[in-house]
C-alpha cells in the first residue's frame, strides 16, 4: 500500500470519528479556539524544526503567496516544543494546530517528548507497523480540543519519510486549513451588523446575492454589474459582480476573463484623475480550476493598477493591490458570472483582506437557491 493511499484512509477515518457539526451546534460548549487567523501552531521537537523538516513545513505548508505585492507567506507557522503541558496546553487552544514528529520503536535512545506523544496517538500495532515501514500517517481532527479548530497530525518513521509526505500533501493542507479560516471568518464578519436588506435589494433586481457586511456599500447597481465597497481613510475594500444572460460557458478561460475584468473596470471603476484600473501584467498572475459552491470555476489571481493616459500613451500611477476573480458558468439560470474582489491597502498585509474578500464571494446565491433554501 503506498504512503498517498494510506494516507487517505487514516484522513478518512479520524474525520469520521471527529468530525462533528463544526462546533457550533450539537451541544458543544467547549471554548472557542483562539490564535491568530492565518497562523498554524506546529508542535514539533526543536532539531526536526531548525532542519530540512521545518524548511518543508515554511515551503509546502506555509507556502508563498506570488500575487501579492510583497512577498507573503500563506500561513505564518508558529513552532512549539512539547517542553511542559503549559506549552501543550497553549497549542490546544489555538485555531489551527499540526503536530508533526517521528514514530521510534521500543529500541530507539533519545525519544522526544514529541515521539512519546505520537506513540500514544498511533498506538494501534498494525497501524505503528506501517508508519515504521515507510508510510507516514496524515490524520485531520476538527475541533479536537475546542470549538471551530482544525488539528492535523503527522507522523512518519524518519525526517525523510515526513518530508515525502508534506510533499505529497501540501495542497491538501492548506486548502484545509483556508477553508476553516474562510469558516471562521464569515462568523466572525457577519454575525454582527450584516445588512440584509442589501441581500434582498440585490435578489429581487438582480437574482442572485453576496452577504454585505456592515460597513459596505452598493456604489454602482446597473444592468448586469454591481459593485459594493468598504471605503476607509487609509484602505478600500472591493468587490464587483458582472453576469452575462444566455452565457457561453465556453468562454471560460483566463484570456476571456483577463479581456473582462480590465473592460468593467475601466468603464465602472475609475480614478479621481481619469485614470482606471487594469491587470498588471507585469506582475505573476495565477489560475486556477476549483469547485466553487459545486460549480466548476476558475480562480484568476493577480495584481490590479491604476493607469492614465496622455498623448496616446498609457502610464501607471504608481497605486494598486491585489485581486481574485472567480469566472463560473450558473447552469439553472444560463448566467455566465464574474466575482472580483480587490483590496487597495497601502502599508498593511494584504493576505488577510483578501481572505475576507474571499469569504464574501463564497456566500454568493441564486434566487433559485434562495428559494430552494426555504421550501
Amino acid at each position: 500500500m503506498t504512503m498517498r493511499r494510506i494516507t487517505f484512509l487514516l484522513t478518512v477515518m479520524l474525520f469520521s470519528q471527529g468530525c462533528g457539526d463544526g462546533g457550533l451546534l450539537g451541544g458543544d460548549y467547549r471554548p472557542d479556539a483562539t490564535g491568530i487567523e492565518g497562523q498554524i501552531t506546529v508542535v514539533i521537537d526543536s532539531v526536526l524544526w531548525n532542519g530540512t523538516v521545518g524548511e518543508a513545513l515554511q515551503i509546502h505548508v506555509g507556502g508563498s503567496i506570488e500575487t501579492l505585492p510583497s512577498a507573503e507567506p500563506e500561513f505564518d507557522l508558529e513552532a512549539i516544543g512539547l517542553t511542559s503541558s503549559a506549552a501543550f496546553d497553549m497549542a490546544k487552544d489555538r485555531k489551527n494546530v499540526m503536530i508533526v514528529g517521528l514514530i521510534a520503536d521500543s529500541s530507539s535512545e533519545n525519544i522526544t517528548t514529541e515521539s512519546e506523544y505520537l506513540n500514544t496517538i498511533f498506538s494501534n500495532d498494525s497501524l505503528r507497523q506501517m508508519i515504521l515501514e515507510g508510510s507516514p500517517a496524515l490524520v485531520a481532527r476538527p475541533n479536537h480540543w475546542r470549538r471551530n479548530q482544525l488539528v492535523y497530525y503527522l507522523a512518519a518513521a524518519s525526517p525523510s519519510d515526513l518530508i515525502m509526505s508534506l510533499e505529497q500533501n501540501s495542497e491538501q493542507l492548506r486548502y484545509h486549513f483556508n477553508e476553516v479560516s474562510r469558516t471562521r471568518l464569515h462568523r466572525d464578519m457577519f454575525d454582527i451588523g450584516r445588512q440584509h436588506d442589501i441581500e434582498q435589494a440585490l435578489i429581487e433586481e438582480h437574482q442572485f446575492a453576496v452577504n454585505a457586511q456592515h460597513d459596505y456599500f452598493i456604489a454602482i447597481d446597473t444592468t448586469q454589474f454591481v459593485w459594493l465597497r468598504r471605503s476607509l481613510t487609509d484602505t478600500w475594500r472591493s468587490l464587483f459582480v458582472y453576469y452575462e444572460e444566455e452565457g457561453d460557458p465556453s468562454k471560460l478561460n483566463a484570456d476571456w476573463i483577463a479581456r473582462a475584468r480590465d473592460a468593467l473596470t475601466q468603464r465602472y471603476i475609475s480614478g479621481t484623475a481619469g485614470g482606471w484600473i487594469e491587470i498588471d501584467r507585469r506582475r505573476p498572475m495565477t489560475i486556477q480550476e476549483i469547485n466553487f459552491k459545486d460549480r466548476y470555476a476558475i480562480e484568476f489571481r493577480g495584481l490590479w493598477h491604476m493607469v492614465g493616459e496622455d498623448n496616446g500613451r498609457k502610464f501607471p500611477f504608481g497605486m494598486g493591490g491585489p485581486f481574485v476573480t472567480y469566472a463560473f458558468y450558473d447552469e439553472p439560470t444560463q448566467r455566465l458570472y464574474l466575482i472580483d474582489g480587490m483590496v487597495f491597502a497601502p502599508n498593511f498585509s494584504k493576505r488577510e483582506f483578501m481572505r475576507q474578500m474571499e469569504v464574501i464571494a463564497y456566500t454568493f446565491r441564486t434566487l433559485q437557491e434562495v428559494e430552494g433554501e426555504s421550501v
